[in-house]
């Protein structure tokens, strides 16, 4: 017996050598060039624990134009038809012809894959009395793709796996109560009522609304069996509350782009995430770029809040800002949540003054700083606000050390015993906030004030709260204690509601 046959003997027995191991093998191979980010390897392993059965229920949602339909939507129900072409797939999206496009490219894919002319050979066939774009079949299997609008019904045959694809499509049809129904209708009568035993569901999408498809489905009786993945173009969490990121990135780092320039083949940057955050907004950044959508739900604090126009202040020639006029108080609040290393989480220092019966919020720094940066932050905004000699500095955390580090140096420093819960405080000053007693900047006078209107709106179950807690530390001592004690606030405040002329006529 010649060695030759014992090796091709022994060589039947060895297992196949996959060649498409995951989705992003199987993309890379129909296209080559194409680019693989962390946050598709993370999608890639998602799909591949669905497909093993180790996950029946998935949701991911991540930045538009990532990559992410690209990779679930078209290339996903390939790579499944590939393992067992005997899948019954369906895609649905918020427009049918949308679904049609991703059901056109995927039997493209294998049309064109087909070894002919030496090129790659997918194995697969299209049936050929049973190609069309809405619903076709693999030649002589059971399995093929199905393509269907969430307005749309889904009859005759099961689904052995449902793939959704943005059930919404902009922000208004997010903020129509009509539409984020027709998506959760979708799933209840049809699309769920269609999976045969044991069919998986990914929904992938970007989010839009806090009672979008994903939201209701996370706070539904079955939230619990969904597993939900969340990539966020900048890392946002707390380590020390045991939250992680789903691309092991550090607090603050942005996810390495699938975008490229056409011209010039550049990912974006992180100038160029920064850009976008600022020209979207920060409720467009939070829902779409980093996947929290703020629940509006118009409770503790008023959706629309008491704004002035035009500058309280007068800029002098030493860098200096100051509130003319008689009759003021101002102050920094500071929230010092600061951690000495590179996970801090955010220090915010704002700047208040109290106008009669009103505090008016004048100046704010928010970022996340280390012990010196934050020491240094606080000196450089007492320059800047002179007369802002109070500074109330929670004693408790890490006020205690900041305080100790500058009361040789710094007069006014003031330690606030915080009472009560972080809510309970917030509670107390919600009232003079709804009156129109906090008043904040317009945004043409500081764009830094709609992320603390968007925290405001969350809280408190946003993922941050120090803005919210710098405010209310600040109206508590400026404002609402005096009025309690009756004392500084008395009826001769409310001789003008007109700040400038408060102040002089400045």
């Amino acid at each position: 017996m010649s060695l030759d046959f014992l090796e091709h003997a022994a060589r039947a027995f060895e297992p196949k050598t996959d060649p498409f191991p995951t989705p992003g093998a199987l993309a890379q191979a129909i296209t080559p060039g194409t680019i693989q980010t962390p946050a598709l390897d993370v999608i890639d392993q998602a799909l591949v624990d669905v497909e093993a059965g180790k996950i029946d229920r998935l949701i991911i949602s991540m930045p538009p134009q990532e990559g992410k339909s690209t990779r679930v939507t078209k290339t996903g129900p390939l790579w499944f038809l590939l393992r067992n072409p005997d899948r019954r797939i369906v895609v649905a999206s918020y427009a049918e012809s949308l679904a049609q496009e991703f059901g056109r490219d995927i039997r493209r894919f294998i049309t064109e894959n087909n070894g002919a002319d030496g090129s790659l050979d997918l194995g697969l066939r299209i049936a050929p009395d049973n190609g069309a774009v809405t619903a076709w079949q693999l030649a002589g299997r059971r399995g093929g793709v199905r393509s269907v609008g969430i307005a749309g019904g889904l009859t005759g045959r099961p689904a052995d796996v449902l793939f959704i694809d943005d059930p919404i499509s902009n922000m208004e049809q997010a903020e129509s109560e009509t539409y984020r129904e027709r998506a959760w209708s979708f799933w209840t009568s049809v699309g769920r009522t269609r999976l045969a035993p044991g069919a998986p569901v990914i929904l992938i999408l970007t989010r839009w609304h806090h009672d979008d498809l994903a939201g209701r489905l996370i706070a539904s009786e079955e939230g619990h069996r969904w597993h939900v993945i969340n990539i966020p173009a900048q890392a946002d969490y707390d380590p020390d509350a045991g939250e992680t990121d789903p691309l092991g990135r550090q607090p603050g780092e942005w996810m390495q782009s699938a975008r490229r320039d056409e011209k010039t083949g550049r990912q974006r940057s992180a100038e160029d995430w920064e850009r976008t955050r600022r020209e979207v907004g920060p409720r467009v950044w939070n829902a779409l770029y980093q996947g929290r959508p703020t629940a509006d739900k118009g409770n503790l604090f008023p959706k629309d809040w008491a704004r002035y126009d035009q500058p309280l202040w007068i800029d002098r020639a030493d860098g200096s800002r100051w509130l003319p006029g008689e009759g003021h108080e101002m102050a920094i609040s500071a929230d010092l949540t600061f951690k000495d290393k590179p996970t801090s989480d955010y220090v915010v220092l704002q700047v208040w003054a109290r106008i009669g019966v009103d505090v008016y919020l004048l100046d704010q720094v928010r970022r996340r700083m280390n012990f010196n940066d934050t020491v240094t932050a606080l000196k450089a905004l007492a320059a800047r606000w002179p007369q802002a000699v109070a500074k109330f500095v929670e004693d408790k955390a890490n006020g205690p050390a900041v305080i100790n580090a500058l009361q040789s140096t710094m007069p006014g420093l003031i330690p606030v015993e915080p009472q009560g819960s972080k809510y309970a405080r917030a509670s107390a000053v919600s009232p003079l906030a709804h009156a129109g007693n906090v008043v904040l900047p317009d945004a043409t006078l500081a764009p830094w004030v709609e992320d603390f209107v968007e925290e405001a709106k969350a809280f408190p179950s946003g993922a941050h709260d120090d803005q919210v807690d710098a405010m209310s530390q600040a109206v508590n001592q400026l404002l609402l204690y005096p009025l309690l004690e009756e004392e500084t606030v008395t009826a001769e405040d409310l001789i003008d509601d007109d700040p400038h002329a408060y102040l002089g006529g400045y």
